[in-house]
C-alpha cells in the first residue's frame, strides 16, 4: 500500500479543507482509498516536523518527496493522490 504523510496543524482552515477533499476524493474514486494518509500534527510532534523543508500546511509528502505545500484545490488533491496510486509524477501548480 502507498501511503502519503501530510503535516497539519488542527485548526488550520487550509489543512481542514484539505482533509475533506481527501474524503470527497475517495468517495467519488473508491480506488484513491488504497492510499494511507499518515497524519501529523506538527504541533504535537514538532521534533518530527523539523526534519522536513516546508514552511506552510498541510504539506504533503510521498516517499520523502515533498509533493504539495500550502492550500489547495480538490481537483489538485485528486491529481496528487492519483499520481501517488498510479505512480505518475506530481507537479504542484504555481499560484
Amino acid at each position: 500500500m502507498k501511503k502519503i504523510t501530510i503535516f497539519y496543524q488542527p485548526l488550520c482552515p487550509f489543512c481542514k479543507r484539505a482533509f475533506r477533499y481527501i474524503n470527497e476524493c475517495i468517495q467519488e474514486n473508491p480506488e484513491l482509498g488504497d492510499i494511507e494518509i499518515e497524519k501529523i500534527d506538527e504541533l504535537i510532534q514538532p521534533d518530527y516536523a523539523d526534519k522536513f523543508d516546508y514552511y506552510y500546511v498541510p504539506t504533503i509528502y510521498f516517499e520523502g518527496k515533498k509533493l504539495h505545500e500550502g492550500g489547495i484545490f480538490k481537483d489538485e488533491m485528486k491529481d496528487l493522490l492519483t499520481s501517488v496510486l498510479t505512480g505518475k509524477e506530481y507537479n504542484q501548480p504555481t499560484k
